[in-house]
């Protein structure tokens, strides 16, 4: 009894370390899910993030991490990424390779843990239109309060969040006195508590966590989220657009359809495309584009322009529908077609000669009377030969003159059926004539 005993004693003890390790291993045999945030922030990336997250979700996994290396972006898109981190019971690490600015910062700040190599930044998360010029107060206080909101989620001090988005903010022990944006390094993110820590690389951020078991699963962009992301940057969309129109514009002047429209009918497809695997352009939008595609088609078949000018307006409405605002939209539209007009100008002025393709598009030949061309034959020969009126002319009828059928007219006076008369003036197809009096 007293060796039971002491063995029930001696497995109570143990077994709290056996729990640990059997914990340990199971954690280490967990998938853990690495991914790369390496380019601008569009919501084709948002996209991207949404599927990662998507895809450890379903394999159960416990953590992602997201290698972090991004100027930043577009605010609207960051929004979306971080309500996509805010929803997710998967465990998320932004392990910041180099530097996450702007909205990079703001997504960064919406995950759980931060880890940073030895000369990574974080910060320097001001609101900057798309002509480079500050955000309107209404946006700055929109992502001052956001800025604010990620930090303080993950108990961190929100003060150096705002900092980055806001230059009143006097810190000058970081480098950031008023007027200036903060940017922390990886040291004093550590020294702040925004990061977690500092590592030198992949393998070591792993060994931190106790991942140096875990299955890695790497997820990468797909082809079609990386052209997602491509077309809907907002410097590329109006780049797009405007290859679009002049493609369009110089096959509206060319017979047939050639390189011109298949140039600018693939840009329009790339954006349509990217767009639509983004989340921007919803169904209403590719059916105008398409209907407005079918009806320039038309055009060429039924000549009048109606058709044709009906078709060019549904694609142009369903490219701003497609955009992620109307206004955005309406005005990389306007720039498009104002340089597509200037650049078809500048080259059809300067440049028509030289460029044979204009030989096909403008009509170079002039049709004058020196070169032969004549639009009827001029009837000089009937000058002074006398007729007959074969009808009353009141001024016009007709007179026979040789035996000839001719229109005429009088100088203004009433010649009846019969009278003989005279040519007096021809002018190319008019004929003149004037009664004779014996």
């Amino acid at each position: 009894m007293h060796r039971k005993t002491l063995w029930l004693s001696f497995l109570l003890v143990l077994l709290p370390f056996l729990l640990i390790t059997f914990h340990e291993a199971d954690a280490n045999n967990d998938p853990v899910y690495y991914a790369k945030v390496d380019s601008e922030v569009t919501k084709g990336l948002s996209k991207f993030i949404g599927r990662a997250i998507s895809t450890a979700e379903e394999n159960h996994a416990k953590t992602i991490i997201f290698e972090i290396h991004t100027p930043g972006g577009a605010v609207d898109a960051a929004s979306d990424i971080a309500k996509v981190l805010g929803d997710t019971e998967v465990k998320t690490i932004a392990f910041i390779n180099h530097e996450a600015l702007s909205a990079g910062a703001y997504i960064a700040l919406n995950m759980d843990e931060i880890y940073m190599v030895p000369n990574a930044t974080i910060g320097s998360a001001a609101v900057i239109t798309q002509n480079g010029n500050a955000a309107d107060k209404k946006a700055q206080s929109y992502w001052l309060a956001a800025m604010k909101s990620a930090a303080e989620q993950n108990g961190r001090d929100p003060v150096y969040a705002m900092a980055m988005a806001d230059d009143s903010i006097d810190l000058p022990e970081y480098g950031a006195p008023k007027g200036k944006l903060l940017t922390l390094t990886a040291t004093q993110s550590v020294e702040v508590d925004y990061a977690e820590g500092i590592v030198a690389n992949k393998n070591e951020l792993l060994n931190t966590l106790g991942y140096e078991n875990a299955k890695i699963e790497q997820i990468d962009k797909s082809w079609s989220e990386r052209v997602a992301e491509f077309v809907t940057n907002p410097f590329v969309v109006p780049i797009l657009l405007t290859i679009a129109s002049l493609g369009l514009v110089i096959e509206l002047y060319s017979p047939g359809f050639g390189l011109p429209g298949i140039a600018g009918l693939t840009s329009l497809l790339l954006f349509f495309y990217g767009h639509y695997i983004a989340g921007l352009a919803g169904n209403e939008s590719l059916i105008l584009f398409i209907l407005g595609i079918i009806l320039i088609v038309i055009e060429f078949f039924i000549p009048g322009g109606i058709v044709g000018s009906l078709g060019l307006g549904s694609i142009l409405f369903s490219i701003i529908l497609a955009g992620k605002s109307i206004i955005f939209m309406s005005i990389s539209l306007f720039i498009a077609i104002a340089i597509a007009i200037t650049v078809m100008v500048i080259l059809m002025k300067f440049f028509k000669k030289k460029m044979k393709v204009f030989n096909k598009i403008v009509l170079s030949d002039s049709t004058s009377t020196e070169k032969g061309y004549v639009s009827n034959a001029s009837r000089t020969d009937l000058l002074a030969k006398i007729g007959t009126a074969l009808t009353p002319l009141r001024p016009s009828g007709t007179v026979i003159i040789d035996n000839e059928r001719i229109d005429a007219v009088t100088e203004g006076g009433f010649i009846k059926s019969g009278a003989r008369v005279e040519v007096v003036e021809v002018e190319g197809v008019r004929v003149v004539v004037r009664e004779l009096v014996d």
